[in-house]
């Protein structure tokens, strides 16, 4: 038997800011810890904020002063890797023993990236991977990761890797992560529309394993408006939905709506041997005499210096 617990934690950004929402997620680390958890996977952009509803002053060939002074607050919100954020993740994975998987809003110099943090439960930072395709006008203020951020790690739980929101729509990028051998499939999400559950039924299902969606839950927004659209008083402005699904689609734990909370479940590795008896996406259904992927994980940075050391220097 390899039997191990996988949890969600189901929280929204705060308003107040980043340094408000780390003490939320910091609030539920007694929950966290009596449900023993392996693995806790927490929502996308939950540190820096998912800023649905607006527009950054953007209109196709125009920026405003308003916008940019916008964007700059949002940045100031973001998360630097070696920051304090991810040294008190660290230690409440530590603390909690358990590996933490959460969605960040990175700053990287002036650019933002919306990113999955791997932390393992001995509280360190492994792995991240950068959203490949940041979905419609998420484009205006989040950067495009490279293929040097897909990883699939090692935890207590099993073989983890991550797609972030819409980057579970991208087949190729499925298929390149069920290649690696991953065993739990995460996916911090904003989404929280039905369909969403059954794109995560099917991937579950697709890749034969299990599956944690873990979804930000927004209260309504107290009778603010969002720009050029007025939003029902009682209508969370996204209402969750964290799921935990088995390798034949089944649900196990969720989905969670209209509020926050942990949902959690206890898993067994072999029923992914069990259920990949009949389809193994990558392997004996593959095909790949008709088919190849070939995936770049090289590192692409914007700027590439080369230097020639034998040159004179002056």
């Amino acid at each position: 038997m390899k039997k191990k617990i996988i949890a969600a934690l189901q929280l929204g950004s705060s308003s107040e800011g980043t340094a408000i929402t780390l003490e939320k997620i910091l609030s539920y680390k007694e929950k966290i810890q009596q449900s023993n958890c392996d693995l806790l996977v927490m929502p996308e952009a939950l540190l820096g904020g998912y800023p649905k509803g607006s527009d950054f002053g953007t209109r196709v060939g125009y920026r405003s002063d308003e916008g940019r002074e916008e964007f700059l607050q949002y940045w100031q919100q973001a998360v630097d890797l070696d920051g304090p954020e991810v040294l008190a993740l660290g230690k409440l994975a530590k603390e909690s023993n358990t590996s933490i998987v959460i969605g960040v809003i990175e700053r990287s110099n002036t650019t933002l990236y919306c990113t999955a943090l791997f932390i393992s439960e001995s509280g360190e930072l492994i792995a991240k991977h950068r959203k490949l395709m940041p979905t419609a006008s998420e484009r205006l203020i989040w950067g495009q990761g490279d293929g040097s951020t897909i990883p699939v790690v090692e935890t207590p739980a099993g073989r983890v890797g991550a797609a972030i929101c819409w980057e579970n729509y991208i087949p190729l990028l499925r298929t390149a992560m069920y290649a690696k051998g991953l065993e739990i499939w995460c996916a911090p999400t904003v989404d929280d529309r039905d369909i969403w559950q059954a794109s995560m039924k099917h991937i579950a299902y697709e890749g034969r394993n299990f599956l944690v969606s873990a979804c930000q839950y927004q209260a309504p927004p107290s009778g603010e408006t969002l720009k050029d659209e007025a939003w029902p008083k009682d209508k969370p402005l996204i209402r969750g939905g964290s799921v935990i699904i088995s390798p034949m689609g089944e649900v196990i734990a969720g989905p969670l709506y209209n509020e926050e909370g942990l949902i959690s479940a206890a898993i067994d590795l072999n029923e992914i041997v069990k259920a990949r008896y009949d389809m193994d996406p990558t392997g004996h259904y593959s095909r790949p005499d008709v088919f190849k992927l070939i995936v770049n994980e090289e590192e692409r940075p914007p700027i590439t210096i080369i230097r020639n050391e034998s040159s004179k220097k002056f």
